[in-house]
Formats: structure tokens, sequence, C-alpha cells
């Protein structure tokens, strides 16, 4: 089978090594960092986008195949590699909805569950939540993910792989290509030929295309996210133990009972400086939502980067002028929910298998600053 060269160990770029990897392909995975200390780590682990109903068909489509697999690979993964990615299915609640008729008739055309529940639902449910809640929705089926153990999952079971090759640490300074086709990657360290490279950089893969003259619009959008440390409530219980959102922001229970909140979004460059404002809005947040989290210390505060493209909608294949150069890039706020479908999605273009769900959506789409314009979705 064909060598492959992936550009970025993020959850797209690792699950993409493992899929060529398990069908046969030699893979060399570059990583400027420690694989998941990106975007992929900064995340919440929601594996939904948050309110699907409002999302394109390309994305609900990578959606529900990575939904259903999901489950299945936390197992997976747990019993290669001893690390448990925490996969948990305990149902979201989402409070304030304004278009819960756009709600249903997503979900009565997916056939998913989801329900209007009352005040005393959602209490039973989630007992210490902000008093006055009347009523809100209720997704039984949807699950979360600790995106940190997932990312030590996946790049243990990669090291245990004999067929891929983790070079961490290095910095990508370039593209090698001639006379049309990618020949490998210029390195900090070198010069690393491949007839096969693909583009997972996250944020970054529009700098790198950049230097071929390539504009592709994937940007960097920042995102603050603060981590509380909670003690164990009446009878066993954790002060939370589902996701719940409201107003956009999101509180997500661990299992030894931290809870996150998230998320800002912010068009700051590649800026990841956490601030002070940030760290006060979503702390305003948590106390609105769950007020008994004024007394338990705020652990960590941290910001991500995530890549951009236009209505969400990410960057899956080749690039046609380029032979060799695929991308997997810029899912915006859904990098780790759509990860197995995309890498999938990717790994069946490069072994030439007929692709599971249909490609053309993602297509790339870029331009060329020589004077014309490529245009592919």
């Amino acid at each position: 089978m064909q060598d492959v060269l992936i550009i970025g160990g993020g959850v797209i770029g690792m699950m993409t090594a493992l899929q060529l990897a398990e069908a046969g392909c030699s893979v060399t995975l570059v990583e400027r960092r420690r694989c998941g200390e990106e975007a992929s780590w900064a995340g919440g682990g929601i594996v939904s986008p948050l309110y699907p109903w409002r999302y394109s068909e390309p994305v609900s489509n990578l959606s529900r195949y990575a939904e259903q697999e999901y489950p299945q690979l936390a197992t997976r993964l747990f019993e290669e590699t001893g690390i448990d990615p925490e996969y948990r299915q305990k149902g979201l609640l989402y409070l304030g909805v304004n278009d819960g008729d756009m709600a249903f008739n997503w979900a009565r055309r997916l056939g998913k569950p989801l329900e209007a529940v009352s005040g005393s639902f959602i209490y039973t449910k989630e007992p210490w939540l902000a008093e006055g809640i009347e009523s809100g929705l209720w997704m039984p089926t949807l699950g979360s993910i600790r995106n940190p153990r997932l990312c030590q999952a996946l790049r243990a079971r990669l090291m245990t792989l004999p067929r891929v090759t983790l070079e961490e640490g290095l910095t990508v300074e370039g593209l090698c290509v001639q006379q049309g086709r990618v020949t490998g990657i210029e390195t900090s360290c070198g010069r690393i030929a491949a007839g096969q490279v693909v583009l997972c950089g996250g944020a970054w893969s529009g700098v790198l295309l950049d230097r071929l003259g390539i504009a592709m619009p994937v940007r960097p959008v920042k995102g603050q996210m603060m981590l509380f440390r909670t003690q164990p409530m009446a009878e066993g219980r954790q002060l939370l133990e589902r996701v719940v959102l409201a107003d956009g922001r999101y509180l997500i229970p661990r299992g030894d009972g931290r809870v996150l909140i998230g998320s800002t979004l912010e068009e700051a460059d590649f800026d990841k400086t956490p601030t002070v404002d940030a760290y006060e809005s979503l702390r305003q947040s948590a106390l609105a939502m769950l007020p008994a989290l004024a007394g338990c210390p705020i652990e960590h505060h941290w910001a991500g980067l995530r890549p951009a493209a236009p209505n969400g909608v990410p960057f899956i294949g080749e690039l046609p002028e380029i032979k060799g150069l695929f991308v997997n890039a810029g899912h915006y706020r859904n990098g780790l929910v759509l990860a197995p479908a995309s890498a999938r999605l990717l790994a069946d273009q490069l072994l030439m298998r007929t692709p599971l769900i249909d490609p053309a959506p993602y297509r790339p789409a870029y331009q060329y600053r020589s004077g014309w314009e490529q245009s592919t979705a």
C-alpha cells in the first residue's frame, strides 16, 4: 500500500492516521508539538453540533455517521490502550430555545428523539440548576467524550502500530511540489519525501497553503473555556451529570465531577492568550446556569483556535491542481464532533474506495494568487 504523510496531530490527523494504517498504509504523522495539544485538547467534547438543526446538510451527514461511531471507538480505544476516553451518553438539556419548530422538524426528518419537557422534568435530571426554569428540550441520546483523554488514547494506539511513525516536535515549514505533484514537506529538521500528503493542520492549514500561493478560506477563531472542580453531592450524585445548553453557552460534566463552561467566539487571528473579560463572562454564564458553582474553585481557564471554513463545512479531499495533496481541515466548532466521519471520507478517497458519504460538498475551494481562480466546491 502507499505511504502517506499527515501534517497535524490533532484528533482529525490522528483518526485519519489510524484509519489509513488499519487499511494497510504506512503513515508518517508530523506534529510540531505533542499530538493532541492544540484545538483538540481545548474543546469541550460534545458529540454533536450545539444546535444541530441549524447546520447545513453536509455537516449533518458527517455528524450522523460520527455519532454512531463514537461509542464503539471509545470502547475499542479503552480496550487497546487502557486509557478511558470517558464517552458518556447521558443526554442534553436545551434551555431557552427560540426555534423549537425548526428543531422538531429536524428531529422528525432524521428520526432523532427530541422532547419538549417541563421544569419539573429538568430539575429531576439536574436538581441544582438555577431556579425559574419552566421548560426546555431534551435529547436523551446525545453523548460527550473527554477530549484530552481521547487524544491520549489515540496517540497511545498509534504508537503501537508498526505502520505508523510519529514525528513530534517537528515544525512543517513548507510543502514540496514539483510539476503539479506533491513530493514531500520541508521541516525544521530537513526534508521528508512523500508521494501522498494529507494536510490536517487545523487553523494553520491555510498558512501552509498560502506559501504555495494558494488561498484557502480557513481562518482561526479563538474560543476560551473554563473548568470548575466540584465536590460530590447528596446520595453520591455529582453537581451536574449531563450537558446543559443555554444562550449559546454550555456546561459539560466530567466523570470525576469537574464541570466545564464554554465558550467564547473571538476573531483574534492566532492569539491564544486568555483574557480577563472572557474569564468573567464565562464565570457569570456558569453561575447563571448552575449557581452552586460559586463555591467551587476554578481550576483552569484556557483558549484554543478553531479552524473556520465558510458555513462551517470542512474541506476534505485532493486539491485537483496538486496531485497527491489532500486536505482535511476547516471543521470550525465541530472538529471533534465530525472527526470519525471526516477521517473515513478522506481515507475512502485516498484508498479509492466507494465513499460512505458523498464527497462533493467537501471538495476543496481555493484561489491561486497568480491571477486565476480555481474553485471545485
